[in-house]
């Protein structure tokens, strides 16, 4: 089983992270994060690049109703028909963060990191990843691994490379 290895995630996550910073500080944009099963490796790595005061507003984990309750702000009654780890869910989480600090950018992800699998369904490895913003994606992401640590850094990635696609 992998484990997390900080230096080794940095040489993969970093150079995306610099990219969508450096695009953010040109276009003097700002982004909030909120993730669940990538534990806090969006947020972390978009704040080892020098200069991230100039674009990083705020970066949480959500990872129980409380916390999508008490930090996001996201009421039992805007979940409804939704659950978690799921596009619709993720678009909410991205809008509902951006929105929540006045952010330019909501970033959001919501997976089963693994090694099992979620109470919906999901298998470990599954993620969905949201953009809210002037352009928003979202999309599911699944690494058909069981490696909670290796899914991890996996969720994390994609969703730096997808923000950094759609700030192109």
């Amino acid at each position: 089983m992998a484990t997390l290895n900080w230096e080794n995630d940095m040489d993969t996550l970093l150079p995306v992270a610099e990219r969508v910073g450096a695009k953010l500080k040109a276009r003097k944009e700002t982004i909030a994060i909120a993730e669940s099963s990538g534990g806090g490796l969006i947020s972390a790595t978009l704040l080892a690049v020098p200069g991230a005061s100039a674009y990083f507003l705020a970066g949480s984990v959500v990872y129980t109703v409380q916390a999508r309750e008490g930090i996001v702000g996201i009421t039992r009654e805007q979940m409804e028909g939704k659950r978690s780890s799921s596009e619709p869910y993720a678009q909410l989480l991205a809008a509902s963060v951006r929105d929540k600090v006045g952010a330019t950018w909501g970033l959001a992800e919501t997976g089963a990191a693994g090694p099992s699998g979620n109470r919906y369904g999901d298998p470990a490895g599954h993620t969905c990843v949201a953009v809210a913003g002037a352009s928003e994606t979202v999309l599911t992401y699944r690494t058909g691994s069981d490696d909670r640590a290796a899914n991890m850094r996996a969720f994390a990635l994609k969703a730096l490379e997808t923000m950094d696609e759609i700030l192109g």
